[in-house]
Protein backbone atom coordinates (compact mmCIF):
# COMPACT_ATOMS: atom_id res chain seq x y z
CA UNK A 1 0.00 0.00 0.00
CA UNK A 2 1.19 3.37 -0.52
CA UNK A 3 1.14 4.48 2.68
CA UNK A 4 3.18 1.47 4.01
CA UNK A 5 5.69 2.54 1.22
CA UNK A 6 6.27 6.04 2.77
CA UNK A 7 5.88 4.90 6.59
CA UNK A 8 3.02 7.05 7.32
CA UNK A 9 1.19 6.18 10.33
CA UNK A 10 -2.38 8.08 10.23
CA UNK A 11 -6.01 7.18 10.89
CA UNK A 12 -6.62 7.62 6.78
CA UNK A 13 -3.15 6.30 5.33
CA UNK A 14 -3.81 2.57 5.21
CA UNK A 15 -3.65 1.88 8.97
CA UNK A 16 -5.34 -2.06 9.73
CA UNK A 17 -7.92 -1.59 12.68
CA UNK A 18 -6.84 -2.42 15.87
CA UNK A 19 -9.23 -5.35 16.71
CA UNK A 20 -10.40 -5.26 20.51
CA UNK A 21 -10.58 -7.90 22.78
CA UNK A 22 -14.36 -9.21 24.22
CA UNK A 23 -13.32 -7.27 27.23
CA UNK A 24 -12.55 -4.31 25.71
CA UNK A 25 -15.54 -4.59 23.34
CA UNK A 26 -18.05 -5.32 26.34
CA UNK A 27 -16.79 -2.11 28.24
CA UNK A 28 -16.80 -0.02 24.83
CA UNK A 29 -21.07 -0.92 24.85
CA UNK A 30 -20.92 -0.45 28.21
CA UNK A 31 -20.57 2.96 28.13
CA UNK A 32 -22.22 3.25 24.90
CA UNK A 33 -25.52 2.08 26.27
CA UNK A 34 -25.36 4.23 29.70
CA UNK A 35 -24.66 7.67 26.99
CA UNK A 36 -27.14 6.89 24.87
CA UNK A 37 -29.69 6.84 28.08
CA UNK A 38 -28.19 9.54 29.17
CA UNK A 39 -29.04 11.50 25.97
CA UNK A 40 -32.66 9.72 25.63
CA UNK A 41 -33.38 11.02 29.10
CA UNK A 42 -31.94 14.58 28.14
CA UNK A 43 -33.95 14.66 24.96
CA UNK A 44 -36.83 13.55 26.56
CA UNK A 45 -37.15 16.25 28.85
CA UNK A 46 -36.09 18.80 26.49
CA UNK A 47 -39.56 17.73 24.60
CA UNK A 48 -41.44 18.05 27.78
CA UNK A 49 -39.98 21.35 28.43
CA UNK A 50 -40.96 22.85 24.98
CA UNK A 51 -44.13 21.06 25.05
CA UNK A 52 -44.61 23.41 28.19
CA UNK A 53 -43.44 26.16 26.98
CA UNK A 54 -45.74 26.10 23.83
CA UNK A 55 -48.77 25.93 26.24
CA UNK A 56 -47.63 28.72 28.13
CA UNK A 57 -47.51 30.96 24.86
CA UNK A 58 -49.47 29.69 22.68
CA UNK A 59 -49.01 32.43 20.35
CA UNK A 60 -45.21 31.44 19.57
CA UNK A 61 -46.14 27.80 19.58
CA UNK A 62 -45.11 27.30 16.23
CA UNK A 63 -41.43 28.23 17.22
CA UNK A 64 -41.38 25.55 19.82
CA UNK A 65 -41.81 22.81 17.17
CA UNK A 66 -38.69 21.68 18.20
CA UNK A 67 -40.15 19.58 20.62
CA UNK A 68 -40.94 17.27 17.89
CA UNK A 69 -37.53 16.90 16.83
CA UNK A 70 -36.52 16.49 20.56
CA UNK A 71 -39.36 13.57 20.59
CA UNK A 72 -37.73 11.62 17.60
CA UNK A 73 -34.61 11.86 18.60
CA UNK A 74 -35.21 10.44 22.30
CA UNK A 75 -37.07 7.50 20.40
CA UNK A 76 -34.01 6.97 18.03
CA UNK A 77 -31.94 6.53 21.44
CA UNK A 78 -34.12 4.57 22.52
CA UNK A 79 -33.60 2.11 19.86
CA UNK A 80 -29.82 3.44 20.10
CA UNK A 81 -30.15 2.03 24.13
CA UNK A 82 -31.31 -0.94 22.37
CA UNK A 83 -28.32 -1.88 20.10
CA UNK A 84 -25.75 -1.20 22.58
CA UNK A 85 -27.83 -3.52 24.85
CA UNK A 86 -27.95 -6.22 22.27
CA UNK A 87 -23.42 -6.18 21.53
CA UNK A 88 -23.02 -5.57 25.19
CA UNK A 89 -24.72 -9.15 25.99
CA UNK A 90 -22.74 -10.58 22.03
CA UNK A 91 -19.38 -9.27 23.80
CA UNK A 92 -20.49 -11.03 27.16
CA UNK A 93 -21.59 -14.31 25.50
CA UNK A 94 -18.22 -14.43 23.05
CA UNK A 95 -15.72 -13.88 26.49
CA UNK A 96 -18.02 -16.92 28.22
CA UNK A 97 -17.23 -18.97 25.01
CA UNK A 98 -13.27 -17.46 25.69
CA UNK A 99 -13.50 -18.99 28.74
CA UNK A 100 -15.16 -22.21 27.85
CA UNK A 101 -12.29 -23.16 25.09
CA UNK A 102 -9.42 -22.01 27.52
CA UNK A 103 -10.69 -23.95 30.20
CA UNK A 104 -10.07 -27.58 27.96
CA UNK A 105 -14.46 -27.74 27.79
Amino acid sequence: MEAEKHGHHHLFHGEKKHEKTPEQQLKHHKHMQRLAKVGTVTAGAYALHEKHKAKKDPENAHSHRIKEIAATVAVGGVVLVMHEHHEKKAAKKKIKEEKKKGNGH
